[in-house]
């Protein structure tokens, strides 16, 4: 693909060739992910995916912007209702293993990584649009909760992320190095179940 800049041409098969270049990037990286591959994934000529991305580059950077959208889509407020503490915390903490656990998230990761210079913006742009949305939608919650009387926090934006680490215990490390690629549901609930009772030894009113 040539380099060439504006605005891409959305169209019928525009979200066709999107889905058959996020498959191709998640299996062989920006660098293997050849342009012929791409469109058969699609199921679109290579005429049809230049007209919509002259560029290889800006076909990625549109999968991880579409990605992000998603994402921040999917944070639904914490704060919304009267549930109280450990109800909260419970949601965020199995919201947080299915983004990190049960979609595609951790295989752009590993792509952000191994093409941090050929795209620093990229990796920022995800962490603001997904585990960074997360850790604000909690704090908001903390902070209601704190107002109720509920717990007593004196560094909300802290908490939220300590709480969030916590439930990446045990799993997410085995996850990231693939050493374990499946836990069970009773494994996840550990996990939880542990983070929210050290959570609420240190803050609970």
């Amino acid at each position: 693909m040539n380099h060439q800049t504006g605005i891409l041409r959305r169209g019928r098969k525009f979200d066709q060739v999107l889905e058959g270049a996020r498959e191709v990037f998640l299996s062989d990286g920006f660098e293997g992910a050849g342009v012929d591959k791409i469109a058969k994934v699609a199921g679109v000529s290579k005429a049809t995916l230049y007209s919509y991305f002259p560029d290889k580059r800006e076909l990625f950077m549109e999968v991880v912007r579409a990605a992000c959208v998603e994402q921040a889509d999917s944070m639904v407020s914490l704060a919304a209702g009267c549930r109280g503490p450990r109800e909260v915390l419970r949601i965020a903490g199995e919201r947080l293993h299915a983004v990190l656990l049960g979609g595609y998230s951790l295989r752009l990761f590993r792509i952000f990584v191994a093409e941090a210079d050929r795209f620093p913006e990229l990796g920022a742009m995800f962490y603001r649009n997904g585990p960074l949305v997360m850790q604000e939608n909690l704090r908001d919650y903390l902070e209601l909760a704190v107002s109720r009387g509920e717990l007593r926090i004196a560094d909300v934006d802290l908490a939220a992320a300590q709480f969030l680490e916590m439930c990446k215990a045990d799993v997410f490390l085995r996850f990231l190095f693939k050493i374990d690629e499946n836990f069970t549901d009773a494994e996840l609930a550990r996990v939880i179940d542990g983070a929210i009772e050290t959570f609420m030894a240190r803050y609970g009113s």
